[in-house]
């Protein structure tokens, strides 16, 4: 489904949802799928894959996958279970042990 408006979603749905918008999830949302949007607010259930420059998960509501965005919010009773990444971050650099050795 490609949208260029917002959406709210508070019944089943399975499939992609790409929208230029907000994407809200109602407490009875149950979606299946992944999720490209600008801000997500999540207050149902969501297993999938989301990418956005926000996401919310909102008291009772449920994340199953992975999360890409740039903010990630989680409120109290708020679940989420998978993998995070900060979009636009830069990544940790690591540390480079170095020896010395002397010379005869």
């Amino acid at each position: 489904m490609n949208l260029s408006c917002s959406l709210y979603v508070d019944g089943e749905f399975e499939g992609v949802i790409n929208s230029q918008k907000d994407v809200n999830i109602g407490k009875n949302g149950h979606v299946n799928g992944d999720i490209h949007t600008k801000k997500l607010i999540v207050q149902g259930f969501v297993d999938g894959s989301l990418h956005a420059d926000r996401v919310e998960i909102k008291a009772n509501g449920r994340v199953k996958g992975t999360i890409e965005a740039a903010e990630l919010i989680i409120e109290a009773k708020g679940i989420f279970e998978g993998n995070s990444i900060v979009k636009g971050a830069s990544p940790t650099p690591k540390s480079i042990a170095t020896s010395k050795e002397k010379k005869v």
